[in-house]
């Protein structure tokens, strides 16, 4: 059999949370652009509980169906095994990893005076340390080989969320967690384009058990020419040329995707600014406070607040 062509052709992919949703529609996207795929799902419910079925092994048979190569992985990334063993994997079954998706998640929405340590710790853990660690062992990786002659084109495409960048009412464990995925992206972008590795985010808009309620209006609203604008499908083209080597010199970015839609985010800059040459009294803080904010933009309200 020929070897598939497309932007990845060659290239090793693992995706983390690919057995249903945004993951899933990755990591078949990728292996249509010629990638052999590590699909990652510990198989969980949309809370992170557990759940009786595996969908890593179910989109694994999708692609072997369709002429692909895929090997299903089932370990825990927010664990340091976990992660270990999705990097051996793919070395183990394809010889070389090339590009990271970190995409693995839950929700366990609550208003803040609700939210409980138990529900704010698993979801830190599942989106932040579980991104932390998948990138921290690719990385490992990728600096081993760098070091050896061998510099790789490397790719990282972390998952945020408009929640990370605005906030989002009821969601204030995610919303942070979120928000410090985009942290990390920055940092891994500076840290590691030395070693070849090129690291960016996207804050997706698509149906999945993780939105189907907060869409729900969307996805029963007509759609024009057939085009279901809600699809996670729509996101993969982004996240397969981010993760190719067509996107060379593109790091330390955040985009947005919803649809047909593809934002470039600016994220912090500063805005007006006040200099003194001497210390302020709280008064005057306050009164340079009030001025500079009356010339700036208002924020961006906030998911969900009235």
């Amino acid at each position: 059999m020929t070897a598939p062509a497309g932007i990845c052709a060659g290239r090793v992919v693992a995706v983390t949370g690919a057995g249903r949703g945004l993951g899933r529609a990755h990591a078949l996207a990728f292996a249509a652009e010629g990638a052999r795929v590590v699909v990652n799902d510990l198989g969980v419910g949309p809370d992170g509980t557990p759940a009786a079925d595996g969908p890593a092994r179910r989109v694994v048979d999708e692609i072997r169906a369709a002429g692909g190569r895929a090997v299903a992985h089932g370990g825990d990334v927010a664990t340091t095994e976990g992660a270990a063993s999705l990097v051996t994997t793919a070395l183990d079954a394809f010889g070389r990893l090339d590009t990271l998706v970190n995409n693995a998640g839950f929700l366990r929405d609550r208003m803040l005076v609700n939210l409980d340590e138990d529900d704010w710790d698993a979801v830190v853990r599942v989106h932040l340390k579980g991104h932390f660690l998948p990138l921290r062992h690719a990385a490992a990786h990728w600096r081993s080989e760098a070091k050896a002659g061998r510099t790789p084109t490397a790719r990282v495409v972390n998952t945020s969320s408009g929640a990370g960048m605005l906030g989002s009412v009821g969601q204030g464990n995610y919303a942070a967690a979120k928000a410090g995925v985009l942290a990390l992206t920055l940092v891994a972008a500076a840290e590691l384009a030395r070693y070849g590795v090129q690291v960016n985010a996207l804050a997706p808009a698509a149906r999945t058990r993780m939105t189907e309620r907060t869409f729900a209006a969307a996805m029963a609203a007509p759609r024009d020419g057939g085009f279901d604008a809600m699809a996670p499908e729509n996101v993969s083209p982004l996240v397969v040329w981010l993760g190719s080597p067509a996107s060379e010199g593109v790091t330390g970015r955040v985009f947005e995707a919803e649809g047909g839609r593809i934002t470039v985010m600016n994220g912090w800059r500063p805005g007006p600014t006040a200099d003194h040459a001497a210390r302020r009294t709280p008064t005057e803080a306050g009164a340079t406070a009030r001025a500079l904010l009356s010339a700036a933009p208002p924020p961006l309200p906030v998911y969900g607040a009235s």
